[in-house]
């Protein structure tokens, strides 16, 4: 899944759920410039679609996109979304890299959930196990070969070449997590269907789930609820989200419950990361997308776990000219995965 080297252009693709949308940078090093970004909107029941109707139907809507960006280059960096991707930290024992190769197949079986001949396996060596000083961690990604054969054949269909796929909790991570960072960062993305959960060490994620509970199922809350349609109920989330002193505390009381379990979740996640690292613990947790624009919503998170949050920048790792930052950052809690996948190094 990874880069092939030698392509100096390229372009990060997400294929969301609601949207496609797409980032392409210039020049080398840690901070590259803006050189395009865009998006289009998507019909959900498309993007999740198996058929062959909707796949072509999707080529189109990606080709759109691309016209519209005004993209040049066929090469392209694509997202794998979290709930099609398997991704475990496993400790194994110090070998050589054909060593690991081998071990990591013969282990497969109870490492990966899917059978390893209808899968594709990544793995990155993370460094000493925190668990057994005799073994090394390993980051182990896998996917089914059906989903990324289908998606390469749908997108080399339109004339694109894929230069790598990945998990979209990696290239949420490199976008929103700062370089420097020596701590354990956490990550909470916030999508349409679902919520991708991430903790970072030194900048390589060591946890990664995908919740299906999103932006939705939040919006559901409030119109069942309220008695509202989820417009309006979207309207109402946006405006005055989990204030309870707007609307007498309303909306907060028709959508705590769908936020609480969200809130578990991460609680969960932040325990089972620091069972096994023991010696450190979530020093920041940094929220993206939909759902971290509503009022109070970061503050809610900050208060219950304790833990310092903020709201995640995108273009945190890009340069761009100061007359579009207002621009930027107004659309930045969206762009997180595509912004990473444009920041790959070879």
């Amino acid at each position: 899944m990874g880069l092939l080297s030698g392509v100096s252009e390229f372009f990060g693709l997400d294929i969301g759920t609601t949207a496609i949308r797409l980032v392409e940078l210039r020049g080398s090093g840690r901070v590259k410039a803006l050189n395009k970004y865009a998006f289009i909107p998507l019909d959900g029941k498309m993007s999740l679609s198996e058929s062959k109707a909707d796949h072509q139907k999707l080529a189109k809507v990606v080709q759109d996109l691309l016209a519209q960006a005004e993209i040049t280059t066929q090469n392209v960096a694509v997202g794998l979304p979290s709930n099609r991707v398997s991704i475990t930290v496993s400790d194994i024992d110090r070998l050589a890299p054909d060593e690991i190769a081998q071990t990591i197949r013969y282990q497969a079986d109870s490492l990966i959930p899917t059978p390893l001949a209808e899968s594709k396996l990544d793995w990155a060596v993370l460094g000493d196990s925190p668990v057994d000083k005799d073994k090394v961690e390993i980051l182990l990604t896998s996917v089914t070969n059906e989903y990324v054969e289908n998606r390469l054949d749908m997108l080399e269909s339109i004339g694109l070449n894929v230069i790598s796929f990945e998990p979209d909790s990696i290239a949420l991570a490199r976008a929103v997590i700062p370089a420097e960072a020596t701590t354990s960062q956490m990550v909470v993305d916030i999508g349409f269907r679902s919520t991708d959960i991430v903790i970072a060490l030194n900048g390589s994620p060591r946890l990664a789930r995908s919740i299906p509970t999103g932006s939705e199922a939040i919006i559901k809350s409030a119109s069942q609820n309220l008695s509202i349609d989820d417009t309006q109920a979207q309207q109402f989330i946006s405006k005055f989200g989990l204030s309870k002193d707007k609307l007498e505390g309303q909306i907060y009381h028709a959508i705590i419950g769908t936020v609480e379990t969200l809130m578990t979740e991460i609680d969960k996640s932040i325990k089972f990361f620091q069972a096994r690292y023991k010696q450190t613990k979530v020093e920041r947790i940094i929220v993206t997308g939909g759902a971290s624009a509503v009022p109070e919503f970061p503050l809610y998170i900050a208060n219950k776990s304790g833990i310092n949050v903020e709201v995640g920048n995108a273009w945190r790792n890009v340069s761009f000219p100061s007359n579009r930052q207002n621009e930027l950052l107004a659309s930045s809690n969206h762009f997180c995965v595509a912004a990473g996948l444009a920041e790959r190094e070879e």
